[in-house]
């Protein structure tokens, strides 16, 4: 039965139940898919993804007043006639192929009227192709390569920065330290996993780097890794060898770790490191590395250092804490955000039909003051046209907001110091 079909089943079920007159005895649920890798090398994040989506699906359905996001102070969908949101889950495994099955599990078994998800782009890719077959809504909260949203589809939207807006920050980030605390930053290389996500973010690189090289920066090294790799010497060395002053990582937590407890075996130490999303962002980087993640920085969507001056987001993270045992981080807090879009837009379209939908999340700019930009836009290609990244660096243990300067938490720590004066 094709989408379309479906949503007028269910809409027109939900408009049947208001004439019922009994909406205790039958509630009215809208089911929305989220996938993640909720086993394998990226179930820790994965899991922590999940109890994102937990939390945005508590503050639709339940009232929080005190919560000042859209839908928190109603129960439901009030435009649904109060109808519940349920998101189910589906674990890819960080596997393309499962991404793409559970997808159209979730389509055709499941019934879901939206998607979200997949966390890891190589999965998000396959899984947001079966949307646009189906015609299904589907927002990306933290995937960040930037072809996903290169592919002309009309039904795929995401959250985060892309890589290609991350890199541009990067190396706005440079020519500030270079301007303001004289870094001498020109030796610039990319380090990246050999999937989606890295192979993109490299890409770039190589683009930008053109733009930038009449502020002196210059493209010294550029370092491919397997998706499988156990042991990261050979890459470490070829970076020592390079002699770079700044260096652009794209990395799962497990490959970060590795790469630098490498960087202080082989005593490499550039001026800076800049992570995009992936690894760094998740506080396990914390707990893996204890004091050896001082100073490496790289975007995120929000910090707990920031929670001072963003009340809402410490009111998302007093609810998510308690799940995950841990402060909310970037990809977290960006996958949230799908989940509230999504029912923001099914609610004010005021039903589950996708085209309608789909209109609300072209047309409409969302209220989302849990990010420094405050709000969300999709572009033509479904991009949010609004940056919700800050760069942060780890100093004492803690990710401080460093730039831009009027979300700052902490100064910048323009070089780092050699490992063996820590």
């Amino acid at each position: 039965m094709r989408r379309s079909v479906l949503a007028l089943v269910v809409s027109f079920t939900l408009v049947g139940l208001m004439f019922i007159g009994n909406v205790a005895l039958a509630q009215p649920v809208v089911k929305i898919g989220a996938i993640f890798p909720l086993t394998g090398a990226s179930a820790a994040t994965g899991v922590k993804l999940k109890y994102a989506v937990e939390v945005a699906e508590e503050i639709i359905n339940g009232l929080h007043p005190d919560i000042d996001v859209p839908l928190a102070r109603t129960s439901g969908l009030p435009k649904l006639s109060g109808a519940r949101v349920q998101f189910v889950f589906a674990d890819h495994q960080g596997n393309p192929e499962i991404a793409k099955s559970e997808a159209e599990r979730l389509i055709q078994n499941e019934k879901v009227v939206a998607l979200i998800g997949c966390y890891q782009s190589s999965a998000t890719k396959p899984a947001s192709a079966v949307a646009e077959r189906y015609g299904v809504p589907f927002i990306a909260g933290s995937s960040s390569s930037a072809a996903l949203t290169e592919r002309g589809l009309k039904w795929f939207m995401r959250i985060a920065p892309n890589d290609d807006m991350e890199t541009k920050f990067f190396f706005d980030y440079l020519k500030f330290l270079n301007q303001n605390y004289n870094a001498g930053i020109k030796r610039v290389g990319v380090v990246f996993i050999d999937n989606e996500y890295g192979v993109h973010a490299a890409e770039m690189v190589d683009k930008w780097i053109e733009t930038y090289k009449k502020d002196g920066f210059e493209l010294a090294a550029r370092i491919k890794y397997p998706t499988t790799v156990s042991n990261v010497d050979t890459e470490v060395q070829r970076v020592k060898a390079a002699r770079l002053d700044a260096i652009f990582h794209a990395s799962y937590i497990a490959d970060i770790t590795q790469f630098v407890k490498g960087y202080r075996a082989y005593d490499v130490t550039p001026k800076a490191v800049l992570n995009y999303c992936g690894g760094f962002q998740d506080p396990k980087f914390l707990e893996n590395l204890g004091r050896d993640a001082n100073y490496f920085s790289g975007s995120n969507a929000i910090a707990s250092s920031l929670f001072a001056k963003m009340e809402v987001a410490k009111r998302i993270n007093d609810l998510y804490k308690p799940k995950a045992g841990v402060d909310i981080d970037g990809p977290t807090i960006e996958d949230f955000s799908s989940a509230l879009v999504m029912a923001d837009a099914i609610n004010e379209a005021g039903s589950t039909d996708p085209a309608r939908v789909l209109e609300v999340l072209k047309t409409k700019t969302f209220y989302a003051p849990y990010f420094v930009s405050g709000k969300v836009k999709f572009d033509d290609k479904g991009q949010n046209e609004y940056s919700a990244s800050v760069m942060v660096q780890v100093l004492n243990g803690v990710y401080e907001a460093v730039w831009p300067v009027e979300f700052k938490t902490a100064e910048p720590v323009p070089a780092f110091p050699p490992w063996r004066s820590r």
